[in-house]
């Protein structure tokens, strides 16, 4: 469902579950969503997520001076999603003794911590591109049976590729994680776009980045592999909006498969 219109603003995205809206505002004024207050840049830029099961209406409430402001219901469009299995995992992964239980949520807070950068910068605002060739094999929402276990949904996009393929910036960012090995992401970096926007990126054979590294979009950061809990190589790309965990296809256009839209397709443009 597209973003409705306003008078204070100007929006663009998707109000569906998994999807996010960016918005353009004046500079100075202030942005809420449900009654919490929204980043907002210098120049008048925010961007606003909606999780998997989200469901209903959030009020967005524009205030451009005191006594001046304007709101508007967004529904949030629901999906369906498709029943994923996966067969051919490391055992050991899926059912976890307490000792790698203890690594996952310590792990976990890791990951955590580098989602949790908050600032001005919006370099999620020249668009997103694939961030790796390939084949879908795996798509956001989609509930999971691992080796035949019932488990949470996937919050990912995966494209399966050769151990040792490109994976590229999809858009400018800081890198705030990348570990090597971790438990069940194995290889992984985490992108920040800005304002509580971030990709992150499992199952590496390998980085290219390290913490605070600045990259731009096109940028190669690190190559495909199947670290962690992974049944055969691919990337699985997600992306957060502060706690939210959104979907990166609705980002992207056309399919990963072929050349013209991956993200390396932009560095070659700058030279």
């Amino acid at each position: 469902m597209a973003a409705p219109a306003l008078q204070a603003a100007v929006l663009s995205g998707e109000a569906v579950q998994g999807g996010l809206v960016f918005g353009k505002t004046s500079p100075g004024a202030s942005v809420f969503l449900d009654g919490k207050e929204v980043m907002v840049s210098t120049s008048g830029d925010f961007v606003i997520g909606f999780g998997r099961d989200e469901t209903g209406e959030r009020t967005l409430v524009i205030r451009t001076a005191p006594g001046e402001e304007e709101s508007i219901a967004l529904p949030v469009a629901p999906r369906d999603y498709d029943i994923e299995r996966v067969d051919g995992l490391p055992p050991r992964t899926v059912t976890p003794d307490p000792e790698a239980l203890e690594r996952i949520r310590e792990e976990a807070k890791m990951v955590s911590t580098a989602r949790a950068r908050r600032d001005q910068r919006t370099d999620y605002a020249d668009g997103f591109d694939w961030p790796a060739q390939g084949r879908i094999s795996g798509v956001y929402g989609s509930q999971r049976v691992l080796n035949g276990e019932p488990r949470r949904p996937h919050f990912g996009l995966d494209i399966a590729a050769p151990t040792g393929s490109p994976v590229y910036a999809p858009a400018d960012g800081i890198v705030t994680l990348a570990p090597h090995d971790m438990y069940v992401s194995g290889g992984t970096i985490v992108l920040d776009h800005g304002q509580g926007l971030s990709s992150s990126f499992l199952h590496l054979s390998r980085s290219r980045v390290e913490a605070g590294t600045e990259v731009r979009k096109g940028d190669l950061i690190a190559e495909i592999g199947a670290t962690g809990r992974a049944s055969g190589p691919h990337l699985d790309w997600r992306m957060n909006w502060l706690d939210r965990r959104v979907d990166p296809q609705l980002l992207v256009e056309g399919s990963p498969e072929s050349n013209g839209n991956v993200a390396a397709e932009t560095q070659k443009e700058r030279l």
